[in-house]
């Protein structure tokens, strides 16, 4: 079967939350125009079953290809990002243009959620692509979820040792092969040609 993993679309900023929860950003206008695209952007794939992380701008980058199939993603816990519990939400270009620590980590490969443990935050997420991949035996399951989510489930197929390891982009397409016979490949990586007028460059 094939694992189709899309990156959320463009969020807005929350500095802080008022009372400490865990920020929970929708879309930006961009964010939402990209969303948009990637209906048309799997037109020609068969879709078999649609997944979502609880975050609110996975789910609101879902809604256009829930709409176009006319179907609902199931919310799945385990594609939350490893900062899901942090109090604020940048992003991630935001960082890296002041200069933040947090950007710093990334580069490193490190994650900057200092109470996330990131061989158990790989597991979770391989865990969670495998339960999906043994309810759709030859059938495509497209996941809206997050950078460091896709990182840790393609990085795991690579070998690579690094938990962050590359950037994808909003909205960005990257595939995984999974074989009945247990082999795992990486078919494609942040696949952009569908949004790539509405991604910020430099």
């Amino acid at each position: 079967m094939e694992v189709v993993l899309v990156r959320h679309a463009l969020p807005v900023r929350i500095d802080a939350t008022a009372d400490g929860a865990p920020a929970d950003p929708g879309l930006a206008e961009r964010g939402r125009v990209q969303a948009e695209r990637i209906a048309r952007a799997l037109t020609a794939d068969d879709v078999s079953a649609l997944y979502t992380s609880p975050s609110l701008r996975a789910r609101q980058t879902a809604a256009p290809l829930e709409r176009h199939l006319a179907t609902t993603a199931q919310v799945e816990d385990d594609l939350a990002e490893f900062d899901s519990g942090d109090s604020s939400y940048v992003p991630v270009e935001e960082l890296k243009a002041a200069g933040d620590p947090r950007w710093t980590a990334l580069l490193h490969g490190d994650l900057y959620s200092t109470d996330v443990d990131p061989v158990a935050f790989r597991r979770r997420v391989v865990d969670a692509v495998e339960r999906i991949v043994a309810r759709h035996p030859g059938g495509r399951a497209v996941l809206f979820t997050h950078a460091g989510v896709i990182n840790a489930a393609a990085g795991a197929v690579l070998g690579q040792g690094r938990t962050i390891w590359f950037a994808p982009d909003y909205c960005s397409l990257s595939r995984l092969a999974a074989a009945r016979d247990g082999r795992r490949s990486v078919v494609s990586l942040n696949e952009t040609g569908h949004v790539r007028d509405l991604l910020a460059r430099g």
